[in-house]
């Protein structure tokens, strides 16, 4: 059923996200409805102000005509000057009738300079008509002598009257003077707006009725004109997908002559120059690949017969002059950093050729680090410098090959004593449910900013003029690197100028199990505690 389902709603908020054209149409539609509601409401206040304006017009002119007609009536009336209920009764009555015909009430008021209000009682009206009918705005108009004036109203009733339903509708005040008494009185003519309002809810009804399509419409042009766009562009995403996935052989296929088409010939032109640089870079560095690994190997035979030749003269150290002997001597210590060297080398082409493999077993961080404390005690002596090893007094264990963990670790205590500047070496182990680490900190001359990604580069070297005191060949942290990687694993560098280094080693606890943190934290304590 969920298959079925069009795929914004199968996807939800990440189709949005990631639909253009869901977007465009969307947003299109919106604007469109606010522009034809905002169009609709003001075609609708200008028909419902023409209406209205057209009703009162000919509601006043109706009931000024009505005032004229019953002052003529009742003066053409013999008889009945001197009764002024008479007189009352023959104005209503012919109002009266004719408001039954043409659907409006009338209200004869008390005198006005009574000033008794309509509610008081004494007034003569439609039977029906609730007089709450005439607004006490209206009355308070007509206390005193007052042309015709009008307001709209709300018309209610206590039983029906023909041809004026409750609702709203227009009032319209006229005075008049009766002869018998001298007396001036308003007459209130009630007229019903129904048909304007039913005018006005068919207006809305077509309005609605052909705004909904022509909504629907808008959507689909919308739809169509950005799918005319979007596909291309759809297509040149997945070229480009499979462009980055190594299939360089794949190109845009190009129709017509228009800005699209344009787009995507240079688009092929772009995926052409990269493929050819791509494999002019692949084989530019299988050739350096390869001229590393013969040098390395073709050095080992001669070096080998140096290294004889060396360890001769070296041991027959004691029967040479004292300068010869410190040429043996220095011979022999370049020949241990030249095979190191070449060691190295070795095996960065390994990494390089991707023939690197691990030997793993369940080893416990903490004996490695305890290893690599005592392979390195006279080294630390050498440079004045204590290696502290902050025991956590549990095993952390972690899958791993032993022989590459301990080189990282050798690695890491070597450079920190080589940095350390007689000062302190201390390092960290810590375990948790899917991760070990170690860390090795040191207080020494530190890490500038971005040198702490730099320094796992091959060759590099934070100060050139700065001597390897330690003999390190410059490998040993890209080398550190590449074995973390194999091991799925995280090796990281914080330090700060004047302030020391810490590196952090983090591996997953088994192999193939994806990191999300460390059990130890890369910025030291000491140094969050100064910042």
């Amino acid at each position: 059923m969920r298959d079925r389902l069009p795929p914004v709603l199968r996807h939800g908020p990440a189709f949005w996200r990631r639909s253009v054209q869901a977007r465009v149409v969307v947003s299109t539609v919106l604007l469109s409805a606010a522009v034809v509601g905002i169009v609709g409401w003001f075609l609708m206040q200008q028909t419902r102000d023409g209406l209205l304006d057209h009703r009162v017009e000919a509601v006043v002119q109706e009931a000024e005509g009505e005032t004229e007609a019953a002052r003529a009536a009742l003066a053409a009336t013999p008889g009945i000057d001197a009764d002024e209920s008479a007189q009352q009764q023959a104005l209503v009555e012919p109002i009266q009738a004719r408001g039954t015909t043409r659907g409006f009430a009338v209200v004869l008021s008390p005198p006005v300079d009574e000033g008794v209000r309509l509610a008081d009682g004494g007034a003569k009206f439609t039977e029906g008509l609730d007089l709450a009918s005439v607004p006490e705005s209206l009355e308070a108009r007509f206390d005193s002598l007052s042309p015709t004036a009008w307001t709209f109203t709300d018309i209610r009733t206590t039983r029906p009257i023909q041809g004026l339903p409750d609702g709203p509708g227009i009032v319209v005040g006229s005075q008049v003077r009766l002869p018998a008494d001298d007396n001036t009185y308003t007459l209130y003519y009630l007229y019903p707006l129904a048909e304007q309002e039913e005018t006005l809810a068919l207006v809305s009804r077509a309005m609605l009725v052909a705004g909904v399509p022509l909504l629907l419409l808008v959507a689909l042009l919308t739809w169509l004109v950005t799918r005319q766009v979007v596909t291309p562009i759809r297509m040149a995403r997945r070229v480009a997908e499979r462009l980055a996935a190594g299939q360089l052989q794949e190109r845009l296929r190009v129709t017509g002559e228009d800005d699209l088409a344009r787009l995507a010939t240079s688009f092929n032109q772009m995926a052409s120059n990269l493929q050819k640089q791509i494999r002019q870079l692949e084989e530019l560095s299988r050739l350096q690949r390869r001229f590393v690994s013969d040098v390395s190997h073709e050095l080992r035979t001669p070096i080998t017969t140096v290294r004889m030749a060396s360890d001769v003269i070296h041991d027959a150290k004691p029967f040479l002059d004292p300068v010869t002997g410190r040429a043996a001597e220095l011979l022999q210590k370049e020949l241990d950093r030249f095979e190191t060297l070449l060691a190295d080398l070795l095996e960065i082409s390994r990494f390089d050729a991707g023939a690197a493999v691990l030997e793993t077993e369940d080893v416990d961080l903490v004996d490695v680090v305890r290893r690599v404390v005592d392979m390195t005690s006279v080294l630390a002596a050498q440079r004045d410098t204590r290696v502290v090893l902050h025991d956590p007094g549990t095993p952390c264990v972690a899958e791993a090959d032993v022989r590459r963990v301990e080189r990282i670790v050798r690695n890491l205590v070597t450079n920190a004593i080589d940095h350390a500047e007689c000062r302190d070496v201390e390092i960290f182990v810590g375990a948790d449910l899917q991760s070990a680490a170690i860390a090795v900190r040191d207080h020494g001359v530190g890490l500038g900013p971005g040198e702490s990604a730099m320094v796992f580069n091959r060759f590099w070297r934070a100060d050139p003029a700065r001597a390897r005191t330690s003999g390190g060949t410059g490998l040993g942290l890209s080398i550190s690197l590449e074995d973390t990687h194999l091991h799925g694993g995280w090796l990281q560098a914080w330090g700060r100028p004047g302030e020391g280094a810490q590196f952090r080693l983090t591996l997953p606890r088994r192999l193939g199990t994806q990191l999300r943190h460390s059990p130890l934290p890369l910025v030291p304590v000491d140094a969050r505690e100064t910042a």
